[in-house]
């Protein structure tokens, strides 16, 4: 197996790995950790599986030892215990390590190329790196985790997973059964989707009124319960109300930005923000929609981790 063939399959795990971990940053070290072993052990893989199978069954592996070792999961400020924020002249933001949080992802690290992948596979991978859903995986153990993601994702058999991870058939099935009630209670299940004509007209509503600074058209086109969040900033808000006094107060230093469009959490809308007319990187907006409202907007604001991987600039030309 030659380093061209492994590199083929970067992609798909990047993907896998990413859903594993919540973190773009740490699949990419676990996929170059899967690359290490699996030329290591190239003499021993003898054909009886596909190489995209055995390369995932390695960083599957890899992928358990790291959560084993971080002991923690990572999550949106909005899985925080402590609910909603309250917007006040005595509101002070408190902050928490980039490791907490899941990150939003490029889609182009983790999805394949449309003409090298069934549609239909193509449309369950992206709907599984949306936000939303990856945040939700976290709240698995490490081992549900690994066989709802083969199974419901991948597409293998309970055989197949039980081999992988050296459980029996049974226990496959029954770790499969809890995932999905966890998963139930927290997210809808992956399904392929896409938004529809006027959801994108809806999204494109939204980014003219940012632009202008439009306060009152920008509420109103939020959802009733709304949220808006800002990691590393544990805060977040919800309901129009609170989204208002926010973006008349604090986030009032917005106005003026510009937007640009991203292509990330696997088409879900998302735009990297711009302050002072383009001058100053600011945040990586993902917005999640709900019929004809927006549902939320999670400002990602370490921009000097987030921007040169989605391959934008620090600023923008005047």
């Amino acid at each position: 197996m030659d380093a061209a063939l492994l590199e083929d399959h970067r992609t798909a795990l990047t993907g896998h790995c990413y859903r594993m971990l919540g973190s773009i940053a740490d699949a990419e070290d676990a996929v170059q950790e899967s690359m290490v072993r699996a030329w290591k052990a190239a003499d021993r893989f003898e054909g009886r599986a596909s190489p995209k199978t055995w390369l995932t069954r390695i960083a599957t592996n890899v992928c358990l030892d790291a959560l084993a070792a971080a002991g923690r999961r990572r999550v949106r400020p909005v899985d925080l215990p402590e609910g909603p924020g309250v917007v006040s002249d005595a509101l002070v933001l408190h902050t928490r390590p980039p490791a907490c949080w899941v990150e939003p992802v490029p889609d182009v690290a983790v999805l394949p190329d449309a003409a090298a992948c069934d549609p239909a596979e193509r449309a369950v991978l992206r709907e599984s790196v949306r936000t939303a859903f990856v945040a939700a995986l976290q709240y698995l153990p490490a081992r549900q985790r690994a066989v709802l993601l083969l199974t419901e994702v991948l597409g293998w058999s309970a055989a197949e997973a039980a081999g992988t991870l050296s459980m029996t058939v049974p226990a496959v099935n029954s770790a499969l059964q809890r995932a999905r009630a966890t998963l139930a209670a927290r997210n809808p299940a992956v399904a392929p989707r896409a938004l529809t004509p006027d959801q994108k007209a809806l999204v494109g509503r939204y980014a003219e009124a940012f632009e202008r600074y439009d306060v009152d058209a920008l509420v109103a086109l939020l959802h009733e319960e709304a949220t808006v969040s800002m990691p590393p900033y544990s805060l977040w808000l919800r309901g129009p109300a609170s989204i208002t006094a926010w973006l008349r107060g604090p986030g009032a230093a917005c106005a003026g930005s510009r937007l640009v469009p991203v292509e990330a959490c696997g088409g879900t809308p998302a735009f990297a923000q711009y302050r002072r007319g383009g001058a100053e990187p600011w945040a990586l907006v993902v917005l999640e929609v709900d019929g004809d409202r927006i549902a939320s907007m999670t400002s990602y604001l370490d921009v000097a981790a987030l921007f040169p991987r989605f391959g934008l600039p620090m600023q923008l030309a005047a």
